[in-house]
């Protein structure tokens, strides 16, 4: 695929990085189904971005839409942005449900529709990019089972794309590896609590991540890599210098 693809799915489009990803395909010229639970989020994007973006509101670990959205759209691009929010304590602190709370919802949305990608399957060209975070390649002691799960997410892509080549379906899964921001939600949380363990102050701890990576510019790196040739390289990190292999 040397150019942004026709249609696209992204997952999380709602707020965040999966927002502003389907605010850069858009306006790219692709046509965006987006999927979040929060109906209110969605409209809000859809008044934002036009009638290029179809809202739909539904859980992204659901094996269902997954399934009828692939065979209703035939999306050349799936981005697998979904997640939750981990809770930000140390390990002792947690319960075994406040720890794995990200593998239910994170990996399982990835196994999810990597699985549909491959079973429907996509058209051939076509690109799945899975998004892990930087905390899979770093670990994130305040963050339970976050860091596992984003892992979990790498070999997952891994896996789809030995099963891909070994079915001839010529399919290219890519992971993302985004590093902690404050200028998300998410990431604004990590980085409180992660100054916090340390005994510095927030704005001080966030000044020692410049340049601050911004939703703006993970929407260009998957922008760039749906349109990209690809190659053999199949995993990148994101952070405010760009986008860059991994290994």
């Amino acid at each position: 695929m040397s150019h942004p693809p026709e249609n696209a799915v992204v997952t999380g489009a709602g707020r965040g990085f999966g927002r502003a990803i389907a605010a850069a395909l858009v306006a790219a010229g692709t046509h965006v189904v987006g999927i979040a639970r929060d109906e209110r989020s969605l409209r809000d994007v859809r008044d934002e971005l036009g009638p290029r973006f179809t809202p739909v509101a539904a859980d992204a670990t659901d094996e269902t839409p997954a399934q009828d959205l692939i065979r209703a759209h035939r999306p050349r691009l799936l981005v697998l942005n979904a997640g939750a929010a981990p809770h930000l304590a140390p390990l002792h602190e947690h319960t075994w449900e406040t720890f794995s709370r990200n593998w239910h919802a994170d990996t399982r949305h990835v196994f999810t529709w990597t699985r549909a990608a491959l079973r429907e399957p996509l058209a051939p060209g076509s690109v799945v990019i899975a998004m892990s975070s930087g905390a899979a390649l770093g670990g994130s002691p305040l963050s339970g089972g976050y860091a596992g799960a984003k892992s979990a997410i790498r070999h997952i892509a891994s896996y789809a794309a030995d099963e891909s080549r070994r079915a001839a379906l010529d399919l290219r899964f890519v992971t993302l590896f985004p590093r902690l921001t404050p200028a998300t939600a998410l990431g604004a949380a990590g980085v409180t609590a992660y100054a916090a363990r340390q005994g510095v102050d927030r704005d001080a701890f966030a000044r020692g991540m410049n340049p601050v990576l911004t939703p703006e510019q993970v929407a260009k790196a998957v922008v760039d890599l749906a349109a990209g040739p690809g190659g053999g390289v199949h995993e990148y990190l994101v952070d405010g210098a760009g986008l860059r292999p991994v290994g």
